[in-house]
């Protein structure tokens, strides 16, 4: 894979061309912004950019005023080649606070990611309907300690709506959910994406994380899709390197939330 070249087709595919990730989202272009407007539960923010030092301040200004005009907090994502050079700092004097940096990372759906299976007793299953999604979430709240009404609404929303765009599975020890994640395709490019993959702590180390890569990979090529793209934790990174996965740039994502912003102003 050419780092140049497929670093511009992502940009391209799915950044100035994004599509609304969920039926109940909208994709905005305005002055030189890719932005997405959702409802509360859904994903708000910028996706892309083309900006200069001299217009950068009115553009960072715009979309505050455009999502807090809507009662939304929203999310600017940053990639380490962005341009100015200097917009992740001047996204913080305006009241965006970053959160942890990731790696996106891009492999071949039918590279060596294919071989991974699950370990001894630990069957993958696919996510069709409500109970299942439940159990999405609930390995989500467990390995991420983090609250997982978004994605229950979101997850439903999908399935209902336009089932063809997104794949969810739940790894199962016995009754037990040890392991999830979820795919979501995008019709008109090459790419798929991967997010939400957790294992739930005791079940960490066993090779269940690369098993559910493997096994959207395998869903992934048999659908016509090239690449996987994933934004990488540190402790995924690795894993998805020994995969074939090669690291393209740096991603952070900014957040703006009013009452924040205000409180450090």
């Amino acid at each position: 894979m050419d780092h140049t070249a497929l670093l511009a087709l992502f940009d391209r595919d799915l950044r100035e061309g994004a599509r609304p990730d969920g039926p109940d989202a909208r994709v905005e272009r305005t002055g030189g912004v890719v932005r997405q407007v959702a409802d509360a539960q859904g994903w708000n923010g910028v996706l892309w950019s083309a900006l200069d030092e001299a217009g950068a301040e009115a553009a960072i200004a715009e979309q505050i005023r455009a999502y807090t005009g809507l009662g939304l907090d929203f999310e600017w994502k940053l990639y380490g080649h962005d341009r100015p050079a200097d917009l992740g700092q001047r996204l913080r004097a305006a009241g965006f606070t970053p959160g942890p940096q990731e790696t996106l990372m891009i492999g071949e759906a039918g590279g060596p990611v294919l071989d991974a299976e699950p370990p001894k007793g630990v069957r993958v299953l696919p996510v069709t309907d409500a109970p299942g999604v439940d159990l999405v979430a609930e390995v989500h709240e467990q390995a991420f300690g983090a609250d997982s009404t978004w994605l229950r609404h979101r997850l439903l929303a999908q399935l209902a709506t336009d089932p063809d765009t997104v794949v969810a599975v739940v790894a199962m020890a016995g009754d037990e959910p040890v392991s999830a994640a979820r795919m979501e395709f995008v019709p008109g490019t090459r790419f798929a994406g991967l997010w939400g993959g957790g294992t739930v702590e005791g079940w960490r180390g066993r090779g269940i994380y690369r098993a559910l890569v493997a096994h959207r990979a395998r869903v992934a090529a048999a659908r016509g899709y090239r690449y996987l793209q994933v934004d990488a934790s540190d402790q995924s990174r690795p894993i998805l390197e020994r995969l074939g996965f090669m690291p393209l740039a740096t991603t952070t994502p900014y957040v703006y939330e009013p009452g924040r912003a205000a409180a450090r102003s």
